[in-house]
């Protein structure tokens, strides 16, 4: 719906809030108008919650009123996944139950702000049960649609799988995700939406269901890089002003940004279409001024490898549940359940030894950042597949490997990454370019993710309207 309060960029929608061109209240009957549209066929959410997103935007207009800006997000719509504790909203984290309402409904730091500044809660978002897993499966409360196919029920990425799925609807101009191995990045990838990674420890975990508290963090996805940065800025602890961010690094251009190309292990054995249209995208830079250096990430193959070992999630989940929720094992996703349950095998002296191989193979990274800006890749190797192919443990797990495979090196070398679309592959789904950058790098890769998106296009300008929301 090109033109209508919910599609504008988040800026453009903030400046109007403030000088009272748009009521909050009118943005959240904007957003609940589209959900109740869209809702029933996308399954977005677990927890969807009109009446208290009503009473926000009302306390929002309030303080509009009396010329008190409390924040950045002030009366913007957001959606959280269904691992972020908040006052008020029941926490499944994916589960068949819902968690200790005393440890899983009070605010956690992140949420918190996100109150303090009276954005918009509109509900909490499906996930894979306690993040464990890329596709978006979920036994207990079913997955979102992906909008980009009409006619098959296509996965929407995981875990955070309903987070994109919102964005599409609009019934969220902003999505709280998290990513351990890719889970932010995979369902923006998958939706054609923007997914934010942030470096370990730059935001607290604290209020966020852990999976695998060694490489857990918060993330962003937006519909575009622009309403990322906004969204990092307001929510980031080191104060930076976000229209002033967007608006300086949105003006600079390509010219001079030094991206690294061309890894094998990155971009082999892609999925028709997708290799092709990342390049494309590449060469585009490129021929916008951007230097394109032959690179290769030998540790991110290193890294992979530690993952098909088993890596640290499934131990560590394994230890979240048996001391703080004991007796869920047994009611766990059955897709799930028999990692989570073999990860009882894993020796101290194994799981010690697999986080000594990370912690060497990060600090050898690190230094090759020396010589690019960022690193360039596919995002993602293969098309979504359709959930029926996923729908056992023996092929959920197959096709997880695939899917984390351009993703998990960012987690576990220590880095932060961000993913944008940048067409679509043979099968007509979404296609995501990721741009990988050092640790504490945030801010150049969303400057440099800024001048990407000038030379491209937005997602909405590059991929179109997504099939399922054409009528």
């Amino acid at each position: 719906m090109p033109g209508d309060l919910i599609s504008r960029p988040l800026i453009e929608i903030a400046a109007d809030l403030r000088e009272k061109r748009v009521a909050a209240r009118e943005l959240a009957e904007a957003a609940i108008g589209r959900h109740e549209r869209f809702g029933e066929r996308l399954h977005a959410y677990s927890f969807w919650a009109p009446e208290q997103a009503r009473l926000i935007a009302q306390a929002a207009d309030a303080a509009f009123a009396a010329g008190v800006s409390v924040g950045p997000l002030q009366g913007l719509p957001v959606s959280i996944k269904d691992l972020f504790a908040a006052s008020g909203y029941p926490c499944f984290a994916g589960s068949s139950r819902r968690l200790p309402a005393d440890a899983w409904e009070r605010d956690g730091p992140l949420v918190a702000t996100l109150r303090r500044q009276l954005g918009v809660i509109m509900g909490k978002t499906h996930m894979v049960e306690f993040a464990f897993g890329g596709t978006g499966h979920n036994s207990h409360w079913g997955a979102p649609h992906n909008p980009w196919d009409a006619s098959a029920h296509r996965a929407p990425g995981g875990s955070s799988s309903g987070a994109g799925v919102s964005l599409l609807e609009g019934s969220a101009l902003l999505a709280f995700g998290s990513d351990t191995a890719g889970s932010v990045r995979i369902p923006a990838s998958m939706t054609g939406t923007v997914g934010l990674k942030v470096t370990l420890g730059r935001w607290s975990t604290e209020g966020v269901v852990p999976l695998s508290p060694t490489f857990d963090t918060p993330g962003l996805l937006a519909r575009s890089v622009a309403d990322v940065a906004y969204g990092f800025a307001a929510l980031d602890t080191a104060g930076i002003e976000p229209v002033g961010f967007v608006a300086r690094e949105g003006t600079r251009d390509i010219s001079g940004v030094r991206i690294g190309v061309g890894d094998p292990f990155l971009w082999r054995d892609c999925d028709a279409g997708i290799t092709e249209t990342v390049q494309e995208a590449v060469d585009a830079l490129v021929q916008a001024g951007a230097i394109a250096r032959e690179f290769t990430l030998p540790e991110a193959e290193a890294v992979y490898a530690v993952f098909l070992e088993g890596g640290l999630s499934a131990g560590e989940l394994r230890s979240f549940l048996d001391q703080e929720l004991p007796g869920w094992l047994g009611q766990l996703d059955p897709v799930i359940a028999p990692a989570v349950r073999n990860a009882e095998t894993l020796s101290a002296t194994d799981y010690l030894a697999r986080i000594a191989r990370l912690r060497a193979l990060a600090r050898t990274a690190a230094p090759r950042f020396d010589a690019v800006d960022v690193i360039a890749s596919p995002t993602l190797c293969l098309t979504p597949p359709l959930m029926s192919e996923v729908a056992d443990a023996d092929s959920h797990l197959r096709v997880n490997r695939r899917i984390v495979r351009n993703t998990v090196a960012v987690n576990y070398l220590g880095l932060c990454a961000i993913t944008m679309p940048v067409g679509r592959d043979r099968a007509g789904m979404p296609v995501g370019l990721q741009l990988t950058a050092p640790a504490g790098a945030e801010e150049r890769l969303l400057a440099i993710g800024l001048a990407v998106e000038r030379v491209l296009g937005t997602a909405a300008e590059r991929l179109g309207t997504p099939p399922l929301l054409a009528s």
